[in-house]
């Protein structure tokens, strides 16, 4: 089970059983005169409160009560297994020890569902500039394009508009970032990608700031669409961290709950909700609740946790008031101009009646006090009030949102001094504080604030200055949460210099919110959060709704087309005909056929590639291939990648795994020609040399051309793979010799933003693997040549201003690729056996800071330059636009030490 149960938050249980309501997770309610078994009230957090009035005696005889003492949420699992990866990262190692080498800044990608106007664009602007004066590098993508991408660039923000195809394909590749930053509901579509290999692994981090989907998942359950309610369960359970902006919301969503909530409190939209009702409420609004200009109007607010004690907790409240009635003497109708009003969440009649019978056994004239439940308007009713009452006394975790908003509409507040509340809060200077044991307090205070049938000047005045202050509540507390988070949730590499503490973020920036920037849209209309969200949520269901419906009539069509018996006689007579086929084809292939014309070896070559069954690795491409100098094979792993693949006949996919191949292609299968590859520690160990080692067991089988390439898909991303002009450079220069038995290569070290600057071979290895680099290619040669003395058993590469390859982008002659696998498969097998012991056991190894499945493959990458130098072939550079070539290291004579 998730934090909300197992130890992160608990709940006080008795024999009445807790329902569920719309906004929170709600605690049944008792009305006052219900039978329960009687209980002491002793465990309150108003203990020592005397109910001296007689008509509140019978409170007391009220059992079972709970005053929400219980109610704390607590991201146990989720810190547990921060505080185990810190543990790790911190282990040392009997073999090397780990380096950082702070040659580029930590990179963020943050996805925006859109780009419109509304508060969540001011909190992300916010923290995107604080986390970027922290060395961070961000790059903001979105789904829809909107006046505040103005804003994002005026910041020094890249901003993307992403084009989602009809297949939900996205073209990016995730894995250029250290983590992701995804925000609201409605990017639900980006996180599929994220749900794909190889996108998997990488930290995303998602914001939820809508209770939508919470209201919403209660439906599902009802109405049995369980596989919706699982898929957005798949999305909750592939995010590393689910962020929530306060403490209800993720009780909201235990639901979805798998261990990964977390809270980072404060946003600036209740402020902005606020200031929106200021521009749409006037005085017409008290007009329509059905008061008078002459009346004083006082709000009693609360928790927005429904714990069963929260109404006693209000009378209390209530009583406190009463001694106001004294300044507002009844007129002719028997009417008080002395209004109270009970804001809830509750929507049910339970409460209602709870507040007038607490009303009438208090003695308040009729129509004194009511009651109103208030769903998600709550603005509306606070700007009807002249005064604010905070009237429950549990010690939250964050400061209460009503009262953010009940300040920011300009309203004096008083409330119990709880922790939480006081931080924020100086008695009579932004507000009003009372001892929540000595509830008089309370009622002195009040007497003090309305005087003589009107709010005093100095309530208005304190009001003044608790609307400044609210306006930037709790920015320090977002601004330095989610810089915290990310310290512990991201696992940088060793080239990666570690962003600035959260205690070296600029005090300016943590401050407030950037309102100077949104400062021409504050008086825009926006469309509403929660409307906004609903509308999405009802296109998701008509997806999924229709999906269904189509699945179902596929059902209801196979099964009354075909019965058990005529599938049974259909796969009979297929199978008669292959056979039949299959010997027609033998007879013919012993006999002496004439060659025909061009038309009719296709089609015969194509009835030969039906007959065959080999994983589809076979159709036109082969064909097109046939006679052409060059193959380059583009190995990839997961759906994630199609969209970086080419399609035309210079080039031919190969899947590390059988699941994520493309389908109605010619692409190799490599597990089926490498059972090694079956494997997923030896596949994500190898990575592209899986493909490497696969190709060339039985080379002749798939590969009938005499020059090989292969090109990574993630060079295609970078925009570093080969243009149609460099694509015939290099087949002009392989078909004319111009260069012999070369190693051509066009993804050059010195552009490899791993590294900013220039630096010579090896220290680039080391700053890729945590500074072990040497170590690790020094080990494998020793376990290569048996080399038992300390010598020094690391071939030397020369430092003379030229590059070298990266991302394994290269193409060389057949016979040579065979050399280099042989090569390289002693290399492997000797870096493995020095490795796997610990790497397989912990999933950890000294070529990395964290964790890390692709352990090897840095090592890996950079093989090919040592084999190639070593070996004396020529390293010739294309420019993968221009299709210009030019020579590497050709002046340098290497020392003909053996490595292959």
């Amino acid at each position: 089970m998730g934090s909300l149960e197992s130890g992160g938050v608990s709940f006080k249980r008795d024999s009445n059983n807790l329902i569920r309501s719309y906004s929170a997770v709600l605690f049944q309610m008792f009305l006052p005169g219900s039978v329960v078994e009687k209980s002491e009230l002793g465990f309150s957090p108003w203990r020592g409160v005397e109910l001296i009035n007689k008509d509140l005696l019978y409170l007391k005889e009220v059992g079972g009560l709970d005053f929400g003492e219980g109610i704390k949420f607590e991201p146990l699992k989720l810190l547990q297994k921060f505080q185990k990866e810190n543990r790790e990262m911190n282990m040392s190692f009997t073999n090397g020890t780990l380096s950082r080498f702070p040659y580029r800044k930590p990179q963020l990608a943050l996805v925006l569902a859109d780009l419109l106007v509304d508060p969540q664009q001011l909190l992300m602007v916010t923290v995107a500039t604080a986390l970027q004066e922290t060395g961070y590098i961000i790059h903001v993508y979105t789904l829809r394009d909107g006046p505040v991408q103005n804003i994002w660039k005026s910041m020094g923000f890249p901003v993307t508009i992403i084009q989602i195809s009809h297949k939900l394909e996205i073209a990016v590749d995730w894995l250029n970032y250290d983590g992701i930053l995804v925000n609201s509901l409605e990017t639900r579509s980006v996180i599929s990608c994220f749900m794909q290999e190889p996108f998997k692994s990488v930290p995303l981090i998602w914001t939820i700031h809508e209770r939508a989907l919470a209201i919403r998942s209660r439906q599902y359950t009802s109405s049995w669409q369980i596989e919706l309610l699982n898929d957005w369960r798949k999305a909750f359970n592939r995010a590393t961290v689910v962020v929530f902006p306060n403490h209800v919301l993720p009780m909201m969503y235990s639901a979805f709950d798998t261990g990964n909530y977390y809270v980072i409190p404060g946003s600036p939209a209740e402020v902005w909700e606020a200031d929106t009702a200021k521009a749409l409420y006037n005085d017409d609004i008290r007009a329509k609740m059905g008061y008078e200009p002459t009346d004083i109007v006082v709000a009693v607010v609360g928790s927005q946790f429904l714990y069963r004690g929260l109404w006693l907790e209000q009378a209390l409240v209530l009583k406190a008031l009463l001694p106001l009635l004294q300044d507002f003497p009844l007129d002719s109708n028997s009417n008080s101009h002395l209004k109270i009003i009970v804001l809830s969440g509750d929507s049910t009649g339970n409460y209602s009646a709870a507040v007038e019978a607490i009303a009438v056994n208090l003695s308040y004239p009729r129509g004194t006090v009511k009651y109103f439940a208030v769903d998600s308007d709550v603005s509306s009713a606070l700007s009807a009030v002249d005064l604010v009452v905070y009237g429950s006394f549990l010690e939250e975790q964050s400061f209460p949102e009503i009262l953010v908003k009940a300040m920011s509409i300009g309203k004096p507040i008083i409330a119990p001094d709880l922790s939480m509340i006081g931080k924020y809060v100086d008695d009579k200077v932004n507000g009003y504080l009372f001892p929540k044991e000595n509830l008089k307090v309370l009622t002195q205070i009040v007497l003090q604030v309305i005087s003589k049938g009107t709010l005093s000047p100095l309530a208005h005045n304190i009001a003044s200055i608790g609307k400044s202050t609210a306006k930037n509540l709790m920015v320090l507390e977002t601004i330095e949460g989610y810089a915290t988070l990310l310290e512990k949730a991201l696992n940088l590499p060793s080239e990666v210099a570690l962003p600035k503490s959260v205690q070296e973020i600029p005090p300016k920036l943590k401050k407030e919110w950037c309102w100077n920037l949104f400062k021409a849209f504050l008086n825009s209309t926006h469309e509403d959060i929660a409307l906004k969200s609903s509308k999405y949520l009802n296109k998701v269901e008509e997806q999924w709704n229709h999906e269904q419906r189509e699945s179902s009539g596929l059902i209801a069509a196979t099964d009354d087309s075909f019965s058990y018996d005529i599938w049974k006689e259909e796969k009979n007579t297929l199978m008669l005909n292959t056979r039949k086929r299959r010997e027609e084809e033998e007879l013919k292939d012993r006999t002496d056929q004439p060659r025909g014309t061009w038309e009719e070896v296709y089609r015969s070559a194509k009835r030969a590639d039906r007959s065959r069954n080999d994983l589809h690795e076979r159709d036109e491409g082969e064909l097109l291939r046939t006679g052409q100098p060059l193959c380059i094979y583009e190995p990839y792993f997961g759906e994630g990648t199609w969209s970086f693949l080419h399609l035309s006949s210079l080039y031919r996919g190969i899947g590390l795994s059988t699941k994520g191949r493309r389908p109605g292609t010619d692409d190799i299968d490599a597990p089926s020609r490498l059972s090694l590859l079956s494997s997923s520690y030896y596949r994500d160990a190898l990575g592209d040399y899986g493909a490497f080692f696969a190709i060339a067991n039985q080379i002749d089988r798939i590969h009938k051309n005499s020059w090989i390439g292969f090109q990574s898909w993630r060079a295609t991303a970078r925009k570093a793979s080969l243009s149609r002009i460099a694509e015939k450079a290099l087949v002009d220069a392989i078909e004319t010799q111009k260069h012999r038995d070369s190693l051509y290569f066009w993804v050059p070290m010195d552009t490899d933003p791993r590294s900013h600057l220039r630096r010579d071979f090896w220290s680039f290895c080391d700053a890729i693997n945590a500074g072990n680099c040497k170590l690790a290619f020094s080990e494998a040669f020793k376990r290569m040549y048996g080399i038992k003395h300390d010598l020094d058993s690391l071939p030397s590469m020369p430092e003379d201003g030229d590059t070298w390859s990266v991302m394994l982008s290269f193409a060389l002659p057949t016979r040579s690729f065979l050399e280099f696998v042989m090569f390289s498969r002693m290399f492997v097998d000797a870096l493995d056996a020095h490795m796997y012991d610990e790497h397989h056991r912990s999933g950890r190894c000294y070529l990395s800071p964290a964790k890390d499945k692709h352990c090897y493959s840095r090592v890996l990458e950079l093989l090919i330059n040592v084999w190639a130098y070593h070996s004396a072939r020529q390293m010739v550079y294309v420019n993968p636009e221009t299709g210009l070539m030019k020579e590497q290291h050709a002046g340098q004579e290497p020392q003909r030490q053996d490595v292959g």
